[in-house]
């Protein structure tokens, strides 16, 4: 047993070849420009509420420094030990996400999605990690029998099991929905064939688009907060109070912004206009106060570090680190496409937030832990030398 753990910290001392320095300064760069925008967008609303502007900038820088030291920690310790620890991670995610339900689960502006054990956190955000670091031991496992259609219906159970558990134990529809688009596309990386995936992709959409249209045609009175907030992102005029103020004025925000803002600190619809602006609806901020240029930026921020996952995916020393870390790649680029299209009333309000920008201590500290098991697989690169 000594020997093993002298082992393994002498692996962890070793030199490694590569470690992506990029991608950890695009983190904090955007960790920082987040700081900056959730002072501006909070500190009216923060002072009415607490009597002190940097209340909320304050609990989100303590919270991001430390998780910058989990993710250089993290980075430090070879992620083949979530081979070992994936399954108890998954089981452990869906047992905290169960006791949401219990006395233990808190409830915060009318949704029940948090636990306190020690600290406050949403358990629905372990369940993200847990499909990202357990569904790639289940495909290697699997072997060539991945891409057959049993192995397909398991991996989908276990995605669904754990998106299930968002929405039904923690109430989390939008949770749910990232899980399961995670689930997806892990499965359609290791899977060979590409058309069963485009036509269950169509099919999906022509359903979806005749559930919508049956919804603006048939329903208007309905007691679902969820149908409602279709209704109210097909007519926001009509249904204010299910969501539909709060993206126009979000709209409105981005409009009188202009192509290169009012100024930072200027903003109109922050001072209570949009409520709790700093959260998922803070991308409309950013657009009043510095444009359509500022918010140009900060996509192209989130494009670089998406290029710096898929590079890390691409030469991943092996099949593991590479599903890992393209488990990562979905995780953000969906939640910031998602976040997005809310925000610009492409789709339904969901509640998703912009990732490293948004207030929320929770997902940063699980956000910087995916980047630093994506460091880690960085850390295991290795380049050949050109031969002279």
């Amino acid at each position: 047993m000594r020997k093993a753990i002298a082992g393994f910290i002498k692996k962890m001392r070793e030199k490694a070849d590569y470690y992506d320095y990029n991608l950890l300064a695009v983190v904090i760069l955007l960790i920082c420009f987040g700081l900056v925008m959730l002072y501006s967008t909070s500190s009216y609303e923060s002072n009415m509420k607490f009597g002190d502007d940097m209340y909320y900038f304050r609990r989100q820088a303590l919270i991001s420094l430390a998780s910058v030291m989990v993710a250089v920690i993290l980075s430090r310790i070879d992620y083949h030990i979530l081979i070992k620890l994936s399954g108890f991670i998954f089981v452990m995610a869906f047992v905290l996400m169960a006791l949401v339900k219990s006395p233990l689960g808190v409830e915060v502006n009318g949704a029940r999605r948090w636990l306190k054990l020690g600290i406050q956190f949403q358990p629905s955000e372990i369940a993200k990690i847990a499909v990202i670091t357990y569904l790639p031991v289940v495909i290697i496992s699997m072997g060539r029998k991945a891409k057959s259609l049993k192995a397909v219906a398991v991996l989908l159970f276990l995605g669904a099991l754990q998106a299930g558990g968002a929405y039904i134990l923690t109430d989390n529809l939008s949770t749910g929905l990232i899980i399961g688009g995670i689930t997806v596309i892990l499965i359609f990386i290791s899977h060979p064939k590409t058309a069963p995936f485009v036509a269950t992709a169509g099919a999906g959409a022509g359903i979806l688009a005749i559930f919508i249209g049956y919804l603006a045609a048939t329903i208007d009175n309905s007691q679902s907060f969820r149908i409602r907030r279709v209704l109210a992102w097909l007519r926001p005029e009509e249904y204010s109070a299910d969501g539909g103020y709060q993206v126009m004025q979000a709209l409105y925000a981005i409009g009188s912004g202009g192509l290169f803002g009012k100024g930072l600190g200027n903003s109109a619809q922050k001072l209570g206009t949009i409520p709790e602006a700093q959260n998922d609806m803070i991308f409309s901020i950013v657009c009043e106060e510095l444009g359509i240029f500022g918010g140009v930026m900060l996509l192209l921020l989130f494009a670089y570090l998406l290029y710096r996952l898929f590079f890390i995916a691409q030469n991943a020393r092996d099949l593991y680190g590479s599903l890992i870390v393209t488990g990562i790649f979905a995780h953000i680029a969906l939640q910031v496409i998602l976040n997005i299209c809310v925000v610009i009333n492409v789709i339904p309000t969901t509640g998703i937030t912009l990732p490293f920008i948004s207030y929320g201590g929770t997902s940063v500290l699980f956000l910087m832990t995916e980047m630093g098991i994506a460091l880690s697989v960085s850390r295991g690169i290795k380049f050949q030398e050109k031969s002279r």
